[in-house]
């Protein structure tokens, strides 16, 4: 009975022990948290013109930011780049306050892509950023940026799609003296990524080629983390593609996304957990952002009276568009119809949230503006203001002065391909002919 008792005690206590196996310190996983951007594309705020359009904004990026380096100082934070456009004369004002709001958000790294470089590389240097471009020919950019939060090094590179290079359109480039200032080196990404997971670092590689193309073209054996082209506003769920995870950032700065990881004594990442962050008005400006904000507008304010004078002194000649007045002489019926909606008074919906002097946001709201002849400002062309007919259907002042023998511009044009101009993806995300137009039917 003894012998038994003692054969009994000699098995639990082996058990204990088993479970008590200690994981040596070197293979022990660690731990990071990945905080991760995908293109602003030069949204500096969000349209309010709609429920569903209004997320985002650097504003409320810098609040959830703060709010999430509060809970955690160790996270990482980086943006695979496409900051800027350079679509309007107003976007090098935007684009330099987009720089400036990226400075208060403290990224440990921003990629720089083609659209970045729409003013040239001078543009970006006077705001410091960490800006990353592993293959650009010349000093203007790091080739990589090193980061490390206790245990954890993190290595971000990102590639240039050497064939979407601005000059490489350019016939005989290189024989007319404009070196291409991204090159197709994958030789040395491969060695540079190889050296860093080496050393037991994260790699992560961002890049705007698609998954597809960047298995094709690029050196991904030593990739931690993969950040491929933007998805059109939503960010995908993470996946594991031959030891590497692949992620894929929304667009147009509506929303944020976490990723907390845990990796082995390679860098490989062996568990995660995502987290979408959307940015919805329910998320507060930062208050530190308010004089950031406050200069914007008031240089965006000035642009627009330059603009206005400008247009004043070039004005000459008798105007294309007759106004909605005009067009009720003839068309009662429609006319009674536009003042009982929101078209009508569209311009002073702008006024309310004191962006009646953005361009961004006038050319949806009044009738031919930075055309001959349209809206200017409500002191010169106030028959002008807000969503008229001619909005949609051109300008009618031939119309009306052949007493309705001349058609107008848009008479024909579908009424989709009208209400597209602007209520588009950008401003009208989920807008639907078949429920918007009962509210306008003429």
């Amino acid at each position: 009975m003894k012998e038994l008792w003692q054969w009994a005690c000699f098995l639990l206590c082996a058990m204990l022990l088993a479970s008590c196996v200690v994981i040596p310190e070197e293979d022990a996983p660690r731990q990071a948290t990945l905080v991760y951007s995908g293109n602003l594309d030069g949204e500096l705020e969000p349209c309010g013109c709609s429920e569903f359009g209004n997320q985002g904004g650097i504003k409320r990026r810098v609040q959830k930011v703060d709010e999430l380096r509060l809970a955690n100082p160790g996270l990482f934070l980086v943006s695979a780049g496409g900051l800027l456009i350079s679509d309007l004369p107003q976007d090098r004002l935007t684009s330099d306050y987009i720089l400036k709001g990226l400075v208060a958000l403290k990224y440990d790294a921003v990629g720089v892509q083609w659209r970045d470089l729409a003013f040239g590389a001078a543009f970006l240097q006077p705001h410091q950023l960490p800006l990353v471009a592993s293959n650009w020919n010349g000093e203007a950019f790091a080739a990589e940026k090193q980061m490390q939060r206790g245990d954890v090094t993190l290595r971000y590179f990102q590639w240039l799609d050497p064939a979407l290079a601005p000059l490489g359109a350019m016939k005989g480039a290189m024989q007319g003296g404009h070196a291409q200032v991204a090159n197709d080196d994958t030789a040395h990404l491969a060695e540079r990524l190889q050296h860093a997971r080496k050393q037991g670092e994260v790699t992560l590689l961002a890049t705007t080629l698609s998954l597809a193309d960047a298995q094709q073209q690029l050196p991904l054996a030593d990739v931690s983390i993969l950040i491929i082209e933007s998805n059109y506003e939503l960010y995908v769920d993470p996946k594991l593609v031959e030891g590497m995870l692949v992620l894929q950032p929304g667009s147009r700065g509506m929303r944020l996304a976490s990723l907390d990881f845990e990796i082995d004594k390679t860098g490989q990442v062996t568990q995660w957990h995502h987290e979408v962050l959307p940015l919805p008005p329910e998320v507060k400006d930062a208050p530190r952002m308010a004089v950031w904000y406050d200069a914007y507008n008031t240089e965006v304010k000035a642009a627009y009276k330059k603009s206005v004078a400008l247009r004043k002194a070039q004005q000459s000649g008798e105007s294309p568009f007759a106004g909605a007045k005009a067009c009720k002489v003839c068309h009662q019926t429609e006319h009674k119809a536009w003042t009982q909606s929101r078209h009508s008074d569209a311009f002073y919906a702008l006024m309310d949230v004191n962006k009646a002097f953005d361009p961004n946001c006038i050319g949806c709201h009044t009738v031919g503006f930075n055309r001959d002849g349209g809206f200017i400002d409500p002191g010169s062309t106030s028959g002008l203001m807000h969503v008229q007919c001619e909005s949609c259907h051109g300008a009618a002042r031939t119309h009306v002065a052949s007493g309705g023998q001349t058609p107008v511009e848009h008479v024909k044009k579908p009424k989709v391909a009208m209400c597209v101009q602007c209520h588009n993806a950008t401003h009208s995300p989920q807008f639907d002919v078949a429920d918007y137009w009962p509210k306008i039917r003429h």
